[in-house]
């Protein structure tokens, strides 16, 4: 039996992704001036990159309940499984959405059979689990081994960030107030990373070179077999910062594998341009697989 693939938007993998593997997307909506748009679909992330920067604040909110709930319906009426791997249940209801709608498919479907992860990762640290659960299923892995892989990886991805503002996390709600602080008149910067599927301050530092050296700093300190394993970078639209970072984890790791890109419409809406993430796991996965 086949398996199908569920992902929402906010795993910041590109719309030709989905296409192109089969992932069946759960695009999460970008709210801006009182118009909706669907991520992926009626507004790209470029778009939300210039509205804020014209002083716009974008507002998100998850797919329609009743949205998901049809996906999960042609999913029984299909007769495959499916695993849908969701946003971190601690910075969207998407995850609690998912779960009460497939209990509710249930009631009338009840061999829908469909594992639902929440994958406590965000933007392409979410994203790469995704990837390595397309690559098991093109293997033709059995679905328990590839959801066993997946929370695997999604249990030991690290992620370290930086943005230009913590304001636009603090209006949001991704970020508690007492923890945003305003630093660009001293240039300071934020260093986050998230801890058990939040968003966690963790250091603030002058000046962007100190910054960017002190993230690869926990990178080493966290990180397992670096060399070896894919390393996820994505940018609030400041692709050359990306670029020099890349440039500075391949010379000082030894990196070989790298997957780059924008951060998508819904995270950037929260988190603002000037963002810079990097992806890695801090333990070796125990499966030869992944």
């Amino acid at each position: 039996m086949s398996t199908k693939l569920f992902a929402d938007s906010s795993c910041d993998l590109p719309l030709a992704f989905f296409k192109e593997h089969g992932v069946e997307l759960i695009s999460l909506q970008v709210h801006i001036d009182d118009k909706e748009f669907k991520d992926l679909i009626t507004i790209q992330p470029e778009t939300v990159y210039n509205e804020i920067r014209a002083g716009k604040m974008p507002k998100t909110s998850q797919a329609t309940p009743q949205f998901i709930e049809n996906l999960f319906i042609e999913l029984a009426e299909s007769g495959e499984s499916g695993i849908y791997i969701a946003l971190s249940s601690e910075l969207s209801g998407t995850y609690q959405t998912a779960v009460m709608m497939c209990e509710q498919v249930k009631e009338k479907y009840p061999n829908l059979d469909l594992t639902i992860i929440d994958s406590r990762c965000v933007s392409v640290g979410y994203g790469m689990a995704v990837m390595t659960a397309v690559d098991l299923i093109k293997k033709g892995k059995p679905k328990d081994v590839i959801v066993e892989i997946v929370k695997e990886q999604c249990q030991h991805m690290e992620h370290l960030f930086t943005v230009e503002d913590l304001d636009f996390l603090a209006k949001g709600g991704r970020l508690s107030r007492s923890s945003a602080f305003i630093g660009g008149l001293l240039n300071i910067k934020p260093l986050l990373h998230v801890e058990d599927g939040k968003l966690v301050p963790l250091e603030k530092i002058r000046g962007k070179k100190k910054l960017l050296k002190r993230m690869l700093d926990v990178m080493e300190e966290r990180g397992v077999d670096l060399e070896n394993q894919l390393i996820g970078i994505s940018h609030g639209d400041d692709e050359a910062t990306a670029l020099e970072v890349k440039q500075m984890i391949e010379e000082r790791f030894g990196a070989k594998k790298f997957y780059i890109n924008l951060i998508g419409s819904v995270v950037a809406s929260h988190a603002g341009p000037g963002t810079l993430a990097f992806f890695f796991l801090n333990k070796k996965p125990s499966m030869e697989e992944v």
